[in-house]
C-alpha cells in the first residue's frame, strides 16, 4: 500500500513556519518576566542577524553562490547509488530534502513502495494556488547501471578531475535534478515575487518504466503536481567551436515498445544439421530486419527541427536538409542524411533495432526455439501492430512470428511551439547564449514528459549544460561526465528560463 509521510528531519521546520508569530503586545504579556536591558540587547542583536541572513539577495549573487554549492550537491548525490533496480531513491530524497530544509523550504516524500517514490516541494506565488499555472521542476534520481572495468574514475565517486566532473548520472539524470534545486533555491534567497507557483518534482523508476515514479505520481497524487508547465530532460544544449551552437527544445519523445522475434523448429543432435534449426531461421529474420529502413515521416516538430538545424549547419549538409520534403531529391537527401548521423536517421522515421539473442541449452543440441529482441522507437501517432505486420510480411518465414511484449508507453501529443513557455525558453537561450539558434526536437529517448503531455502539460525537454555531441553520446555509456564551466552555465541557464517564465516583472 502506498502511504506518504514527511521526511523526519522536515517536521520541526515545517512546524516553526506555520507557527503564528505573536505582535509585540502579545509577546509582552505572555512574557512571565520581564527582558532586563542586557537580555534585550542580546534579542535583538539575534533578531537582527536572523532578519539579515533570511533578507533576500541579488539573482546575480544567488547564482553565483549556488554554483558552487550545486556543484557539491552534486558530487554528493552521485555518491548515492541508486542504479535501477533496485533503486532505493530515498536515500537520495532525504540527501536533497536536507538541502530544501536548510533553505527554509519544507518537502514531502510520497512513498509508493518501501524505498521508493517521489519527493515535492512548492514555492507558492499565493494563498490560493492554480495548477494550470504552476511551473514543475522534474528530474529523476534513479540511473542506469555501470560497467565500472570501462571507468577511469569510480562512477559513485563525485570526481571532480582536470576541471570534470564524472559519475553516474551527472547528466542522465542528476545533474540536471540539481539545476532545478539550485534554480528552486535561488527563487527563495531572492524572495522573488513569483507570478505562479513553481513546484520541484524528484521522481523514482524513471529508468525502468515509471511504475514507482511517475505513473504512481500522476494517477494517485496528481494534486500535489498538478500544474500546466514543466521542464524536464530530454533536449540539448550543443557546443561547437568553444561556444554554444544551439538548443534544442524537446516538444515531443518517440513511443517505446519491445517486440519478441521467435523462431521454432526441431530439437535435435547438432550431429545431423536439420533445414529447420530455428537458429537460422531467426539469423535469416533479423538479418531482414536489420537492413530494413521504416518510410521518412515528418511532423511539426521534425520539421522545425530541420529547418532550425539547416540554418546553421554547413553548406553540404544544408543543402541536404532544404532538399528533404522535395519530390525529386528527398529520398536521396534522407539516405544521405541517414547514414550521415544516427541521431538524424531517428528523427526522420521509425527506428528497428534488435538487441538481445537467446537460443540453446547445449552445445551440441539442435534448440526447438530461438528468441531475438526489437527495440522499437516510433514517431507519436504512428501504431505498433501496423510495423509488426509490415515486418511479418518482410520476414515472410511460417516458422517465426513477432509478438509484442507488454508494457509499452501510450504515444503523447506533441507540446506546442507557439506556447509561452516554448517562447520564454527561447528567449533565455538569447540571453544566455548570445547569437545561439533554439529549435524544436524529439527525443529518440523516452523520458517522463509523456506523461503531463497526456495531461494537457506543456512540457520541454532542455539539458542546460553546454556540451559537445560526444559527451550527450556518454549517457547510459561510461566515464558520463561534464566539465565544471559548463555545469555552472547550465545552473545559470535554466535560472534564466524559470526566473523569467516564474517571477513577476
Amino acid at each position: 500500500m502506498a502511504r506518504s509521510r514527511i521526511l523526519p528531519s522536515l517536521i520541526l521546520v515545517a512546524a516553526s513556519l506555520a507557527a503564528p508569530t505573536l505582535s509585540h503586545a502579545q509577546s509582552r504579556n505572555a512574557a512571565p518576566h520581564a527582558q532586563t536591558p542586557a537580555s534585550q540587547t542580546q534579542a535583538q542583536a539575534a533578531a537582527q542577524a536572523q532578519a539579515q541572513s533570511q533578507a533576500p539577495i541579488s539573482p546575480s549573487a544567488a547564482i553565483f553562490s549556488l554554483q558552487g554549492e550545486a556543484l557539491a550537491w552534486l558530487q554528493g548525490l552521485v555518491k548515492i547509488n541508486t542504479v535501477n533496480p533496485p533503486g532505493n531513491e530515498v536515500a537520495a530524497a532525504k540527501y536533497i530534502a536536507d538541502i530544501l530544509q536548510k533553505n527554509g523550504i519544507p518537502s514531502e516524500w510520497i512513498e509508493s513502495t518501501p524505498g521508493r517514490g517521489f519527493l515535492v516541494a512548492r514555492l507558492s506565488a499565493s494563498a490560493v494556488a492554480d495548477p494550470s499555472r504552476a511551473l514543475l521542476l522534474m528530474a529523476h534520481l534513479d540511473t542506469v547501471g555501470v560497467d565500472k572495468s570501462k571507468w577511469s574514475v569510480d562512477p559513485f565517486g563525485g570526481i571532480v578531475k582536470d576541471g570534470t566532473i564524472y559519475g553516474r548520472g551527472v547528466l542522465d539524470d542528476k545533474g540536471p535534478l540539481v539545476a532545478n534545486l539550485a534554480a528552486f533555491v535561488a527563487l527563495k534567497r531572492t524572495g522573488a515575487h513569483l507570478s505562479r507557483d513553481v513546484i520541484f518534482f524528484a521522481e523514482s523508476d524513471e529508468e525502468d518504466g515509471g511504475e514507482y515514479g511517475m505513473k504512481f505520481a500522476v494517477e494517485q497524487h496528481w494534486d500535489k503536481i498538478a500544474c500546466g508547465f514543466a521542464i524536464n530532460e530530454g533536449g540539448e544544449t550543443v557546443m561547437k567551436d568553444g561556444k554554444v551552437w544551439y538548443v534544442g527544445i524537446q516538444a515531443a519523445e518517440k513511443v517505446a515498445n519491445n517486440v519478441s522475434v521467435i523462431a521454432t523448429g526441431t530439437s535435435g543432435h547438432a550431429s545431423m544439421p536439420t533445414k529447420n534449426n530455428a537458429v537460422v531461421h531467426l539469423a535469416a529474420a533479423v538479418a531482414k530486419i536489420g537492413a530494413y529502413d521504416a518510410p521518412v515521416q515528418f511532423t511539426a516538430v521534425t520539421r522545425g527541427y530541420f529547418e532550425g538545424l539547416a540554418a546553421i549547419e554547413d553548406s553540404e549538409t544544408q543543402k541536404w536538409m532544404t532538399s528533404l520534403e522535395s519530390s525529386d531529391r528527398g529520398e536521396h537527401a534522407a539516405r544521405y542524411l541517414s547514414n550521415t548521423n544516427p541521431f538524424f536517421n531517428a528523427m526522420l522515421r521509425d527506428t528497428i533495432t534488435p538487441t538481445m539473442l537467446s537460443a540453446g541449452i547445449r552445445v551440441n543440441v539442435i534448440p526447438s526455439e530461438a528468441r531475438a529482441n526489437l527495440n522499437i522507437r516510433q514517431i507519436p501517432g504512428n501504431q505498433i501492430n501496423d510495423l509488426v505486420t509490415a515486418l511479418t510480411k518482410l520476414v515472410n518465414d511460417p516458422t517465426v512470428r513477432l509478438d509484442v511484449q507488454a508494457g509499452g508507453r501510450e504515444a503523447s501529443p506533441n507540446s506546442p511551439l507557439n506556447g509561452e513557455f516554448y517562447e520564454a525558453i527561447k528567449k533565455a537561450t538569447a540571453q544566455s547564449f548570445p547569437g545561439a539558434a533554439a529549435f524544436p526536437m524529439m527525443s529518440p529517448w523516452a523520458t517522463d514528459s509523456d506523461r503531463l503531455r497526456l495531461r494537457s502539460v506543456q512540457a520541454y525537454g532542455v539539458i542546460p549544460f553546454p556540451l559537445v555531441e560526444a559527451d550527450y553520446a556518454r549517457m547510459h555509456s561510461d566515464e558520463e561526465q561534464i566539465p565544471v564551466d559548463s555545469f555552472n552555465k547550465g545552473i545559470s541557464f535554466l535560472y534564466t528560463i524559470v526566473s523569467g517564465f516564474s517571477v513577476a516583472q
